[in-house]
């Protein structure tokens, strides 16, 4: 495993908010993570109707546990994932 800073993103515009797909229905991300990097929670300030769409976000939680191995990045249909470091 490499050492340093992880910067990853998730584009919500492209998954959860309600304008990409629903995480929900997706969830390779979370999935395909090895180390369990990903989280699928509910957002803040949204009506609380768990069935709603925008009420749901995979963020990056665990950073420091990347390994760089990409999968993710690889995997995600809609190429919201991207990571750097």
């Amino acid at each position: 495993m490499q050492k340093g800073r992880n910067k990853i993103a998730v584009d919500y515009a492209k998954c959860g908010d309600g304008h990409g797909v629903d995480p929900r229905a997706c969830g390779i991300c979370l999935r395909i993570c090895v180390p369990a990097v990903f989280l699928l929670h509910q957002t803040l300030g949204v009506e609380d109707d768990p069935k709603d769409p925008r009420c749901w976000r995979v963020s990056p939680y665990w950073t420091d546990l990347c390994s760089r191995c990409l999968k993710c990045v690889e995997a995600c249909p809609e190429k919201a994932v991207t990571v750097s470091w």
